[in-house]
């Protein structure tokens, strides 16, 4: 969004919990409709277009469900084709050119008598602007000053999460990519992450003022877990690997080959828009106001959505045709019904992906 706003002359400054953009792991591929790269899009700037149709990768998918040892037992539902994209590369490019300040963990904010909002953080001045907008993830700090109400449900789900470099041995699973592997309590889902153009040699030739990370194409890796699975390993792969006795050595293989650096437990927590707040200048953005289950697809392609919704809303009240209140709340209206029905339809999703699953969810 803050991409998206400087393009249109506005001023937009982010801050930055973690202490720098690299300092914790930010997960893999993101799968991307229609309507999400198009936001995506509507956000850069044009000149950055050529650079975005380069390093994304094609997600042709069966949406199979096999056994572990590959042999088909089902069909998840309609084949998917989508554009993938690394976030990573997608994190370095979004962040090209824009006043980022790092380690801003936000400890509250003031809304001032003449409309603006003041931001204080733990470390640093306080900032004051037109609009504060919490873009601040699933344990958002804006989010519990606006809507103290609106909290986060754990489901009780657990993965683990994974990365291993595409060889050509993995190039044999290639029915697995986009397709459920279902053992014993537990599912596999496997996707490519193959770029058009390695990512670091196209932002060299379409866009020098870009620098992207050199990163080779990967195989993403998942495993969901029973509710309140607990781990019973000391790593990730370890984790994985207990629940894979007799499994495909292909697909043990594609586990003791991951990058441990970038491996992880992750629970599924979900935040669902309910009551709104009153009018003002603050408001949420992704998963800090609609956390979906990543069983939905769905939560990275809303979160651009809003982002180019109020990219678009924000431009309509500088060009007075708005004000600003008015824009916010044009925003949140429409937020509100689409992220609501993100969150619900990736928590009917999940039960499928994960056995015996009793959803505590009010």
């Amino acid at each position: 969004m803050a991409q998206g706003l400087r393009g249109a002359g506005i001023k937009a400054d982010v801050y930055e919990r973690d202490p720098a953009i690299t300092a914790r792991f930010q997960g893999y591929r993101l799968v991307l409709s229609p309507m999400g790269f198009e936001a995506l899009r509507g956000c850069l700037p044009p000149r950055w277009h050529p650079l975005l149709d380069a390093i994304v990768g094609d997600a042709y998918a069966e949406r199979l469900i096999l056994d572990p040892q590959l042999n088909r037992i089902g069909e998840l539902g309609p084949g998917r084709t989508g554009i993938v994209i690394d976030r990573h590369v997608l994190r370095h490019l979004l962040l090209t050119g824009l006043t980022v300040r790092t380690g801003a963990a936000l400890t509250g904010y003031d809304v001032l008598d003449d409309g603006k909002v003041e931001a204080r953080f733990a470390d640093g001045d306080p900032a004051t602007a037109d609009l504060l907008v919490g873009a601040d993830g699933v344990g958002s700090a804006v989010r519990a000053v606006l809507s103290p109400r609106t909290t986060a449900t754990d489901t009780g789900a657990r993965f683990v999460i994974g990365r291993t470099p595409l060889t050509g041995r993995f190039a044999t699973l290639e029915p697995a990519f986009g397709s459920k592997i279902a053992g014993d309590g537990v599912s596999l889902m496997l996707g490519a992450m193959r770029f058009r153009t390695p990512p670091k040699q196209a932002a060299e030739e379409l866009a020098p003022e870009v620098t992207l990370p050199d990163i080779r194409d990967y195989v993403r890796w998942a495993m969901l877990l029973p509710p309140n699975g607990s781990l019973g390993a000391p790593t990730a792969q370890e984790a994985a690997l207990s629940r894979m006795e007799g499994w495909h050595p292909d697909l043990r293989a594609l586990i003791e080959q991951a990058d441990p650096d970038n491996s992880t437990l992750l629970s599924i927590r979900v935040v669902e828009p309910r009551e709104r707040w009153a009018p003002g200048p603050v408001t949420l953005l992704g998963d800090a106001i609609h956390a979906t289950s990543p069983t939905g697809g769905n939560g990275a392609n809303t979160a651009l959505r809003d982002a180019d919704l109020l990219r678009r809303c924000l431009i309509e009240a500088v060009e007075r045709r708005q004000d600003l209140l008015g824009a916010v709340g044009d925003y949140e209206r429409q937020m509100f019904e689409y992220g609501g029905e993100a969150v619900r339809h990736s928590l009917a999703a999940l039960p499928a992906f994960v056995s015996h699953m009793g959803l505590h969810h009010q």
